[in-house]
């Protein structure tokens, strides 16, 4: 029953992953850039459940609609402010950028809330699973992982390929010139994409802070990092990838603490990665995309 129980919980902790690769990967593939600023995103949606049930006595729904509402603000006022005016800048300056407004929102954090570890009390209300006689328990927390992760991948397929800002990111992800002159607003696209990836974020925080609850202003470092891993690891683009890549460094994160050593289960998250990048380069989904010359 251990493996079951270690399978659960790396699909559940994956899942959270593949919510916050989905922001990484949606961004890079419609605007080529990577926005290293998501992991903070994270961390400042935990935050704002956290003062709104605690501070201010609201229900834990309206507590998570007020961190998306607030989250997706912030994603579109990041996006216009730090990264539109370097649109056709060289890589380099948006990646030092984004790592600048990573820093700048952690620092914020540590201003406005201190760097004390806040215990952040479980928003998931569904009761725990008892299977086999009480030998696998499955918590109310990875049951709504699982589910909230599935029910957002399948949204957001349904939303990229059946609807008309869908097909728009579709088009500016294939050539933002060419979508330009058939009349797609390029810049509110973007920014589009930089709101649903930010609302996301906030879901992603306030799932993984009722599993693992402990809230601090470098909550979302880690995370992002690791979900970033899983963007490419799935295939930096890809929406599917990004979920099978979360997917599959959540249980090998996991299966790698519980087998070999919880001290090296990072580096062996990685070192799958080096050798997945060496055998396909373009992650385990992503398609391999010709330069225009």
């Amino acid at each position: 029953m251990d493996f079951v129980s270690y399978l659960i919980n790396g699909i559940s902790l994956g899942s959270v992953y593949a919510i916050i690769a989905l922001g990484y990967t949606m961004v890079y593939g419609i605007a080529k850039m990577l926005n290293f600023a998501h992991g903070d995103v994270i961390m400042v949606g935990s935050y704002i459940v956290f003062i709104a049930v605690n501070s201010m006595g609201l229900p834990s729904v309206a507590a998570i609609l007020l961190s998306i509402v607030v989250c997706t603000l912030l994603g579109i006022t990041i996006e216009r402010l730090a990264y539109k005016p370097l649109r056709g800048a060289p890589g380099l300056a948006v990646l030092i950028t984004a790592i600048g407004v990573s820093y700048l929102l952690q620092n914020l954090a540590l201003l406005i809330w201190g760097s004390d570890p806040k215990s952040f009390k479980s928003v998931v209300s569904i009761p725990a699973l008892h299977l086999a006689g009480g030998r696998l328990i499955i918590t109310g927390e990875s049951i709504a992982t699982i589910l909230v992760s599935a029910a957002i991948m399948a949204a957001l397929m349904l939303f990229v390929n059946h609807t008309r800002m869908g097909h728009a990111m579709l088009a500016v992800s294939e050539d933002k010139g060419a979508a330009q002159l058939m009349g797609v607003n390029v810049n509110a696209t973007i920014s589009l994409t930089f709101a649903i990836g930010s609302g996301l974020a906030a879901v992603a925080g306030v799932l993984l802070c009722s599993a693992y609850p402990s809230l601090q202003p470098t909550t979302g470092a880690m995370p992002g990092i690791k979900a970033f891993t899983a963007a490419v690891f799935g295939g930096i683009g890809s929406i599917p990838g990004a979920m099978v890549g979360g997917i599959l460094l959540g249980v090998i994160e996991i299966f790698g603490k519980a087998y070999i050593s919880t001290q090296l289960a990072d580096a062996i998250v990685f070192a799958v990665l080096i050798v997945v990048l060496l055998v396909k380069p373009t992650g385990l989904l992503g398609k391999k995309i010709s330069e225009k010359v």
